[in-house]
């Protein structure tokens, strides 16, 4: 198990402290941002985020559909700066935007999902769940992410290009895909599981959302034991869909953001990384402080 540098609590879960809102992400330390940093030789940037756009998969009815629409036009604004006696005819187009923040390529807040009554850290949801959003433990108090990432692909383990619906990614998938990458996993890193289930991220809408493969709890308790800040995929939920054991929904969420504080990035591009054979470089990724959101669209990059 690696050093993590932190104490376990009443969970058997990283805690930094009864007041603590950062779990994982106490790990990222100025040391780990600088040799993540210093990971970077060539300057390429590989772009690990999807569009957003109209039709992109939502789970219904707890999520909503993306929506754009122009709230303002060139026409609109450039008549009523005339009327206000502007001579150079500036016009402008503005959006207006409905949506979760649990569409696209996103990251969840430790809010996001409860275990009971029970929050990350042993917080009360009832004390900081309100209509208007999270008291504690909501996207804004996530730091900036500059850290090591390790691709772990195991599209293949089937001898497909991709794994299918319901098919569990176990640790002795994940221990394979971190030997063909040539590195453990380290204190501070974000994980990345490659299924191949993003090819049909808004390609094939009903078959992405049909199903997916993904990690079950032992895979998660594996990767938190280790120490990593955050477990991305390329598929809506990390985890498998369904469940193998159909009386659990969202066993991996309440490991990982409830016993672990460790952060969920769902619906990554990981195609290209994988084409061009990379499996570790320095990840980046900023989530928007929206106060009190449940998380956050992100545009995760790899730099190598």
């Amino acid at each position: 198990m690696a050093n993590t540098g932190h104490d376990h609590g009443k969970w058997g879960a990283p805690v930094w402290g009864p007041d603590d809102q950062l779990g994982a992400g106490n790990l990222l330390t100025p040391e780990r941002r600088l040799a993540a940093l210093g990971m970077v030789r060539e300057g390429r940037v590989f772009d690990v985020s999807h569009e957003i756009a109209l039709g992109a998969p939502f789970f219904a009815p707890n999520q909503t559909p993306f929506m754009l629409s122009l709230w303002a036009t060139w026409r609109d604004s450039m008549r009523r700066r005339r009327a206000l006696g502007a001579k150079n005819e500036p016009g402008v187009n503005i959006e207006r935007m409905e949506m979760t923040a649990h569409v696209g390529t996103h990251v969840d807040a430790l809010g996001h999902v409860s275990k009971g009554n029970r929050l990350y850290n042993n917080i009360a949801a009832e004390d900081v769940v309100t209509d208007w959003g999270l008291t504690s433990l909501g996207i804004e108090k996530m730091p900036p992410v500059i850290a090591r990432c390790v691709l772990l692909d195991v599209a293949g383990a089937d001898g497909g290009a991709h794994l299918e619906p319901g098919r569990v990614v176990t640790p002795d998938d994940l221990a394979r895909a971190a030997d063909v990458a040539g590195t453990g996993i380290e204190a501070g890193d974000v994980a990345m599981i490659r299924t191949g289930w993003g090819r049909y991220f808004s390609a094939d809408t009903p078959r992405y959302l049909q199903g997916e493969p993904g990690i079950d709890v032992p895979a998660a308790q594996w990767l938190t034991r280790q120490g990593v800040v955050a477990i991305g995929a390329d598929n809506m939920a990390v985890e498998v869909l369904p469940n193998p054991d159909h009386a659990l929904a969202l066993p991996v969420h309440q490991h990982a953001l409830v016993e672990a504080g460790v952060h969920l990035i769902e619906n990554l591009a990981l195609e290209e990384l994988a084409a061009a054979g990379t499996r570790t470089g320095c990840f980046v990724m900023l989530p928007v402080k929206y106060r009190g959101a449940t998380g956050s669209p992100v545009r995760p990059i790899v730099m190598v």
